[in-house]
């Protein structure tokens, strides 16, 4: 449950009026990030349902079309466990790269069904900035994901 429940938290803590230039950008980019590093490390500490109610409640949050971010965090988590045995022994930068292109088709395709259902051309530069946001707080936040990958959230000291 840690992965699931710290990733709820965080989402409703980015939530709060804090008032930081492109906070906004931060939901996506955590929803991303932890759904991406959970899906390679453990897997099945993530559950399909329990990505669906993050995507849920990241478009309650970003007032996204419901659904929209659930779909797109349930096709990371397929595709990331698709190529997790593959992932696992690769270098950290290899594994970036690879997390950059997911979150750069993640935020295209929240961009491009958040447009298709406004019927119209919305602008790209939130979607780039959450991409962008994405991409560089990764490291970050895999480092701190590493260190609650083997302290709280090992199944094997619980």
């Amino acid at each position: 449950m840690f992965p699931s429940v710290t990733l709820l938290a965080g989402l409703l803590v980015l939530g709060l009026p804090f008032g930081l230039p492109g906070q906004a950008s931060l939901r996506p980019a955590l929803a991303v990030g932890c759904v991406f590093f959970w899906s390679i490390y453990r897997p099945a500490s993530l559950p399909a349902a329990l990505t669906a109610l993050i995507g849920l409640v990241l478009d309650l949050l970003e007032y996204t079309p419901p659904g929209l971010w659930a779909v797109l965090l349930l096709g990371l988590e397929w595709l990331t466990v698709a190529l997790r045995r593959q992932l696992v022994p690769m270098k950290f930068r290899v594994i970036w790269a690879v997390f950059a292109g997911f979150a750069l088709g993640a935020m295209a395709l929240a961009w491009a069904g958040q447009s298709l259902l406004c019927a119209r051309l919305l602008p790209v530069w939130p979607s780039a900035l959450a991409a962008g946001a994405a991409i560089a707080l990764y490291p970050a936040l895999a480092a701190g994901l590493i260190r609650a990958h083997r302290g709280p959230a090992a199944v094997e000291q619980g």
